[in-house]
C-alpha cells in the first residue's frame, strides 16, 4: 500500500546562479516540519562569469528555463525564489554592541532595543549589507548566551554577523531573476546557504572551515561559536583546472571537462603511467588533430592528466590556505575543513587538501532529504538545497527588528532594489 504524502504547509523556491550551471529547487515543509524536495533541475549557465551577470538576457533565459523544469518536476508553480550570491566581492565581519540593563530582569523589549541599537553599528562603507544577524548574546561580557530573556545582568550585549557585498552585482542578480518573471524573496550569501546544508550545529559551534569550490569562484568561510566569523572570496574555481587541461593538451574545453570529470584525479596511482585514456568522448568522431603527447589513437597517459590536475589544484589550495590563515584558522585555532561545491566532486580532492592543509578534510553534501534526486544529492547542489533550508529556518535580521519592526515580506518588481536604496540612505 502506497505511503500517503504528508501535507505540505509551506513551499520554498530557490535558484542558484553559478558560472557553470543555473539550478533551481522547490522544497516543501510538511506539518511535522520535515523538508521534502518537490522538484529540482539544472541547466548550463549563460551570461554569468565569476559570479557576476555579464549578459542580462541570456542569464534571465537560463534562470527561467531552470525554474520551469523544476516546476514541471514538482507539478506546481512558484512566483518567488531565494537566490544565492557567490560573487560580488563577498566579505564579512563581526559587530559587537552593548546596552546597560542595571541588574534587572531582561525582557523581550530589552532584546529588541539592543538589536535596534545594533543597526547603527553596521557601517557598510559603501557596500551592500546582505545579512546582519545576531549570532549570540553576552551578559556582563560573558559570551555564548543563546537567549537572554528572563536572566539578570548589568549589561546586555550582542555579536552581530554582517555579510557585505558590492551593490551593483547583487542588483544585477536580482534584475536577472525579475526579468525571468519571478519575485525575489531574498539574496543569501552562498557560504551561509551551503553551511545550512553541509555543517552540523556542533561543527559550527566548535569551529570549522567551509570551502565552497565553484566553477570560477571559491568561497572560504570560517564558522565558530555558532556563527560565521569570517569570509574570503577567491577568483579561482574548478574551471581553471579544465582550462589548464585544454591548454596543456591543445584540446577543446568540452573534451578537457570530460577528461577531468571522468578520468581526472587529485591523487596519483602507480598504474597511471600505463593507463591510456581516450581524449575523444563516446560517439565523438576520431578524426581531427591529436592531443599534445597523445598516441595514434588520441589517447594520453593518465599520469599526464593527473599531473595537470594536481599542479592547478596546488595553486588553488595555496590560496585557500592563505585565506584560512588570514582569518585565524591556523594551528590550535583551526579544526576540520569541509569541501563542497562542484569542485569538491573531483576524485581524491579531499585527500589532496588534507595533505596540503595539514588538517582533517571531508566532503560536504546536502542532507538526506525526501524527494532529493540522486543526481542532486552531491556537493555541487549543496548550496541550492541550503537556500531552501535557510529560507525555512528564517534567521532574524536586525534590520527588521526594533521599534519599526515589520514582518518579513516579499519584494515584488523593483521592491527589493528600492529596499536596498532605502538601506543605503538609512545606514550611510
Amino acid at each position: 500500500m502506497a505511503t500517503q504524502q504528508p501535507r505540505i504547509t509551506r513551499v520554498f523556491g530557490a535558484v542558484n546562479i553559478g558560472s557553470f550551471r543555473v539550478s533551481a529547487m522547490i522544497m516543501g515543509q510538511a506539518e511535522d516540519g520535515a523538508m521534502i524536495v518537490l522538484g529540482s533541475s539544472h541547466r548550463a549557465s549563460d551570461g554569468i562569469k565569476r559570479g557576476y551577470v555579464t549578459d542580462m538576457r541570456t542569464a534571465s533565459h537560463a534562470i527561467r528555463t531552470a525554474v520551469e523544469k523544476a516546476e514541471a518536476n514538482a507539478n506546481t508553480s512558484i512566483q518567488s525564489v531565494w537566490i544565492g550570491c557567490a560573487g560580488a566581492g563577498l566579505s564579512s565581519r563581526i559587530s559587537s554592541v552593548e546596552i546597560a540593563i542595571g541588574g534587572r530582569r531582561i525582557e523581550e523589549d530589552d532584546i529588541e532595543h539592543l538589536l535596534y541599537a545594533a543597526r547603527d553599528h553596521l557601517h557598510p562603507d559603501g557596500r551592500m549589507v546582505l545579512h546582519a544577524q545576531p549570532a549570540h548574546y553576552t551578559l556582563d561580557g560573558a559570551h555564548g548566551v543563546a537567549n537572554p530573556k528572563g536572566l539578570h545582568a548589568e549589561a546586555l550585549g550582542v555579536d552581530v554577523h554582517v555579510t557585505l557585498a558590492e551593490g551593483a552585482p547583487v542588483r544585477n542578480l536580482i534584475e536577472a531573476v525579475q526579468t525571468a518573471h519571478l519575485d525575489v524573496e531574498g539574496v543569501v550569501a552562498s557560504p551561509l546557504a551551503a553551511a545550512h546544508a553541509c555543517l552540523t550545529g556542533e561543527e559550527r559551534d566548535l569551529g570549522v572551515a567551509l570551502v565552497e569550490i565553484g566553477a570560477q569562484v571559491t568561497n572560504v568561510s570560517v564558522h565558530a561559536a555558532g556563527m560565521l566569523l569570517g569570509l574570503k572570496s577567491i577568483p579561482i574555481g574548478s574551471n581553471d583546472i579544465t582550462d589548464a587541461i585544454a591548454s596543456s593538451l591543445g584540446i577543446r574545453r568540452s573534451q578537457a571537462e570530460r577528461l577531468k570529470c571522468v578520468s581526472g584525479s587529485a591523487i596519483a596511482s602507480p598504474t597511471d603511467h600505463r593507463e591510456m585514456i581516450p581524449v575523444n568522448g563516446p560517439g565523438e568522431e576520431p578524426g581531427g588533430p591529436l592531443a599534445r603527447g597523445a598516441d595514434e589513437h588520441n589517447r594520453i597517459a593518465r599520469a599526464e592528466l593527473v599531473a595537470i590536475v594536481t599542479d592547478r589544484l596546488g595553486i588553488a589550495t595555496a590560496e585557500i590556505g592563505k585565506a584560512l590563515k588570514s582569518m585565524g584558522f591556523t594551528g590550535a585555532q583551526g579544526g576540520q575543513v569541509v569541501l563542497t561545491g562542484g569542485g569538491a566532486e573531483l576524485h581524491g580532492v579531499a585527500e589532496f587538501m588534507q595533505g596540503a592543509l595539514g588538517r582533517p578534510v571531508r566532503i560536504g553534501k546536502p542532507p538526506v532529504l525526501q524527494g532529493l534526486p540522486e543526481a542532486h544529492a552531491t556537493p555541487g547542489f549543496a548550496t541550492l538545497a541550503g537556500l531552501c533550508l535557510y529560507a525555512a529556518d528564517d534567521p532574524v535580521d536586525i534590520r527588521s527588528v526594533g521599534p519599526r519592526y515589520q514582518p518579513t515580506k516579499r519584494y515584488r518588481g523593483m521592491g527589493l532594489v528600492n529596499r536596498v536604496f532605502q538601506a543605503v540612505r538609512e545606514y550611510f
